[in-house]
């Protein structure tokens, strides 16, 4: 029987970047594009961890402008498609576009799991430029299943070529992603993926749930880079699958090799469920707000997991970053009472 194929997209350049600060070097990134480039890797997705041009105050800046990134990595990776990431409201269409002229192939334009419709421009300009063109619900715990069906018709209607449900916060359990994989295999007629991140310890469990109700790509990084306890682990998944009879095309030995040779070196800190990580996906927190939280406890003598809890409970979404200064200070004035 012809094994099932799953396409594996690698975001250890993208996601990655929240867990080392968005400090990613050209040589870096030469090494590991040109690395999974080598393996097997359908995309690889690299700009700053908030999308192109997220450098900011707000988001943290870049050691190194994307554009000079994506140059770099544009001239390693021969056989998968480089990828970039587009929040609307942060990146522009002139953005899209310089992104292209710089050897960008393919998009993933990223929405709260409400908002589809803030992507339509973005989508239908991608499309028209020849970009691989994905919708991405970010925060996908947050909505129903017959929700999400109704804003990836919107990505559907406006020509995207997959719809990608994002765990942001890792707060899912598999029956979670099952419901909204299945719901979506029935209600579209383009291919689905799944992004997960780990702070349940649930990131590769919920990755095969997600592809056993009809997922096609799943997103995966280098040694879990990423943001909160961090991604599924694009190793053990690959070795996940094949054990399962998939076929991702991608060589086992050389993604072990790429994630202990040229990522695992990078890494500021171990990819680990810590209390604060766990608290994210137990409260449903965006995972890039983990080292915003650090550097606000630390401001205000707070316990992160505190402000982590309230954050949960505020149903607080990518973009508020900025808010999360202002309930830590909060939190502070209350105990001083």
């Amino acid at each position: 029987m012809e094994k099932r194929k799953i396409n594996i997209v690698d975001t250890t350049l993208r996601d990655g970047s929240h867990a080392v600060s968005h400090s990613f070097t050209v040589d870096q990134v030469t090494a590991v594009a040109e690395g999974l480039d080598k393996v097997g890797v359908s995309l690889i997705e690299l700009s700053h961890g908030d999308g192109i041009t997220g450098s900011s105050v707000n988001y943290g800046f870049s050691k190194t402008n994307e554009i000079e990134l994506l140059k770099a990595a544009g001239k390693v990776v021969k056989n998968a498609k480089l990828t970039v990431l587009l929040l609307p409201g942060i990146g522009t269409i002139e953005d899209l576009q310089e992104a292209k002229e710089n050897g960008a192939q393919a998009v993933r334009v990223a929405t709260h799991v409400t908002e589809a419709d803030i992507a339509i421009q973005h989508i239908k300009y991608a499309k028209s430029i020849g970009m691989m063109t994905v919708g991405f619900l970010m925060m996908s715990h947050m909505a129903s299943p017959e929700k999400i069906v109704e804003q990836a018709k919107i990505f559907v209607d406006c020509g995207a070529d997959y719809i990608n449900l994002a765990d942001s916060a890792g707060y899912m359990l598999t029956d979670d992603v099952r419901a909204r994989v299945s719901a979506l295999q029935n209600a579209v007629d383009i291919p689905i993926g799944f992004h997960s991140h780990n702070n349940l310890g649930l990131s590769v469990a919920n990755s095969i749930a997600a592809v056993e109700e009809g997922a096609t790509y799943l997103d995966a990084t280098c040694r879990g880079l990423g943001a909160g306890a961090g991604n599924t682990q694009n190793e053990v998944l690959c070795a996940v699958l094949d054990r399962l009879g998939y076929d991702t095309e991608v060589n086992l030995n050389g993604i072990m090799d790429v994630a202990e040779e040229i990522v695992e070196p990078i890494m500021q800190r171990p990819q680990v469920i810590n209390t604060a990580s766990l608290m994210l996906g137990y409260a449903g927190v965006y995972s890039s707000f983990l080292l915003h939280t650090y550097k606000a406890a630390e401001k205000f003598r707070l316990n992160p997991r505190d402000i982590l809890v309230e954050l949960g409970k505020r149903r607080m979404v990518g973009g508020q970053e900025d808010m999360i200064i202002d309930v830590a200070f909060e939190l502070s004035q209350k105990n001083k009472k």
